[in-house]
């Protein structure tokens, strides 16, 4: 259903229910996706990690069967809303529909979109840090067709990446997005050959994956915080944020140049 595959500092959390669902996401496996993520997350050794979805599909959203049981309102009480909607007071919710669609991790994730990222799945892809599609791959709010709203942060996460505008069309026609136009619009980062977005996410994990993680860790923070406040405010934040790194690795990375690495914007040797 959900499993781990590591390369040093790089996870990658591989989702497969293909066979069933074309990955669909049923409450078992979003249990077991925001678990990995979890591990991820607090695993010293970890740096970057990559959702896939494995036999061709990155996730074709909530699985419409499941939800099919659910048609009266004590039943999606019971098995949905109880466990899954905010509480009261500062704790969060466990995990969204989909997963860890709400967690806040400390580290980067990128999404390896092969095939389908439809409803809740391209919600989850919203999630990641980075998007690398396939060629073939697309993007789509299908559940428009059954009534079923977003509830795993498209809504808030699209208009953040394209404009209020395009969101709105995206969301409200339900239309599909191939990967030409999410790369063009900025619904994604990388678009490469059919089969390969794996091996590109990985690829691009590993190099993020070499530089020292206290301000790679710090920049995202910054990234993530800042949206939305005051210039005054958000600069603020990014220097409480950079100043531990700075403590933590500037100084050491600095002596690594003035030694003679990395001279002339050489990433290869640092």
């Amino acid at each position: 259903m959900v499993r781990i595959e590591k390369q040093g500092a790089v996870w990658t959390v591989i989702h497969s229910r293909f066979a069933e669902a074309r990955n669909a996401m049923d409450p078992a496996s979003a249990d077991a996706l925001a678990q990995a993520f979890r591990e991820f997350d607090a695993d010293g050794s970890a740096s970057v990690a990559v959702l896939w979805g494995e036999g061709g599909a990155f996730c074709a959203g909530w699985d419409l069967k499941f939800a099919s049981t659910l048609s009266d309102r004590e039943a999606f009480q019971r098995h949905v809303a109880d466990g899954l909607a905010f509480p009261t007071g500062a704790n969060p919710a466990p995990r969204g529909p989909l997963g860890p669609t709400r967690l806040e991790l400390s580290k980067p994730v990128i999404a390896a979109v092969e095939g389908p990222a439809v409803a809740g799945g391209m919600e989850l892809a919203l999630w990641c840090d980075i998007r690398v599609m396939a060629e073939s791959a697309y993007f789509g709010v299908y559940c428009r067709r059954w009534g079923i709203p977003l509830l795993d942060g498209g809504s808030v996460r699209l208009a953040r990446l394209v404009g209020q505008g395009r969101a709105m069309e995206i969301i409200l026609t339900g239309r599909k997005v191939p990967a030409d136009e999410a790369l063009r619009i900025g619904m994604c980062e990388q678009v490469v050959e059919s089969g390969g977005a794996r091996a590109a996410a990985e690829a691009m994990a590993r190099e993020i994956a070499r530089f020292p993680q206290a301000a790679v860790r710090a920049d995202r923070r910054s990234v993530v915080e800042t949206y939305g406040l005051s210039v005054r405010e958000a600069l603020r934040q990014e220097w409480t944020n950079g100043v531990e790194a700075i403590f933590k690795e500037g100084a050491s990375g600095a002596a690594r140049f003035a030694a003679g690495k990395g001279r002339h914007g050489d990433f290869a040797k640092i």
